[in-house]
């Protein structure tokens, strides 16, 4: 299949790139603002000779892709915040067995069943692992549907290199908005090279297991010391950001996913009113997370915003990253809410007049 330029929804594109990532199994259970990805992939898996499987239950979907990963498979699953909840026992594992596995996160509001609407309060959930016991994942956080396709593409590969489950992080604004994407070619997937570990009956292969189960006195703790390593390998290979309008920027905002969308606007819109200055530094991998270039914003002594839609988490993050050297403040919605233009201007404008930093929760106010 060619290149192509088309016009699709987030959702669905997550899928059709997946297809063309050499994805030939999907195991799922429908949960809103993520349904379309389900019901996409129970169409052209099907057409592409791979195996869709509407499972009974969230958990029996991530044990499913546990057990296709495990035979050499590339392998996704997706849903929103409740149902990766419950897929976290799974994820896990995988890591724990060290799996590669693609998921993705179209995060509504919480906590509990909470809404439909876009949020980004499952943070902590897929940059800390989010189960039980050491371990992490690769985190995406795309801002375009081009992004959805090009990061779904680069979590397989990225999952195959590591050995690592690696998922997309994004919100219902994304996964039902529509856009133009460029879609590639599709890879010609050779599982052969996972013959050193995948199970199967291959002639010849030598025997072993894959288990997340280590009994023996020290052979879990050296297992997650190599992990350690492996993850040390990820935070010096993997970071990847955005910077726009940085260098002579009063107040940079630091912000992702459609948060970041609205920032880059009001960046733009300050700048044309002659007013304050505004730049804008965007992750697009939430783990490995990008501290060493956050650092150095704090080095030049730029007033800092983040702009999330959720009470404080990547705030944790950039403060970890700042280590007091500069000054950072909070501008959060939650629940499905979302920071607009004016928010975003008016908030750095307090920044600036502040001495110390501001917390700014506009449905407070």
């Amino acid at each position: 299949m060619a290149e192509e330029r088309l016009l699709m929804k987030g959702n669905e594109a997550i899928g059709e790139a997946a297809l063309r990532a050499g994805c030939r199994f999907y195991a799922g259970y429908p949960i809103t603002p993520q349904n379309e990805l389900t019901e996409y992939m129970s169409r052209r898996m099907p057409e592409e000779g791979g195996t869709f499987i509407q499972a009974e239950s969230e958990i029996a979907a991530i044990n499913m892709v546990y057990g296709a990963s495990a035979a050499g498979a590339r392998t996704m699953t997706s849903s929103s915040g409740p149902g990766i909840s419950l897929k976290q026992e799974g994820i896990s594992y995988l890591c724990g067995s060290e799996l590669p596995c693609f998921y993705a996160n179209i995060v509504r509001g919480g906590p509990g069943l909470g809404n439909i609407a876009p949020a980004q309060s499952d943070y902590f959930q897929s940059t800390r692992g989010g189960g039980h016991g050491d371990y992490r994942v690769v985190v995406f956080a795309p801002s375009t549907v081009q992004e959805l396709v090009d990061l779904t593409i680069l979590g397989f590969e990225v999952a195959d290199r590591y050995n690592n489950p690696s998922m997309i992080l994004g919100d219902g604004i994304l996964g039902q908005m529509m856009e133009p994407v460029v879609m590639r070619e599709s890879v010609t997937y050779d599982p052969s090279g996972k013959t050193g570990w995948a199970l199967g009956n291959s002639e010849g292969r030598e025997r072993h297991m894959i288990t997340s189960v280590r009994l023996a006195p020290g052979t879990l703790e050296r297992h997650n010391v190599h992990l350690r390593k492996k993850y040390l390998e990820i935070e010096a290979k993997e970071v990847r950001y955005e910077l726009y309008e940085v260098d002579d920027a009063d107040v940079v905002i630091i912000a992702y996913g459609t948060a970041a969308r609205v920032a880059k606007s009001a960046v733009t819109a300050a700048r044309e009113k002659g007013g304050i200055k505004l730049g804008l530094l965007r992750p697009i991998t939430l783990w490995p997370f990008p501290t060493d270039a956050i650092a150095d914003l704090a080095k030049n002594k730029q007033d800092i915003l983040v702009a999330e839609m959720s009470f404080g988490q990547l705030y944790e993050d950039v403060r970890l990253s700042v280590c007091g050297k500069a000054k950072v403040s909070l501008l959060a919605h939650t629940g499905g809410g979302l920071p607009t233009e004016d928010e975003i201007i008016e908030a750095a404008g307090k920044c600036v007049a502040s001495s110390e930093p501001v917390e700014i929760y506009p449905v407070l106010e």
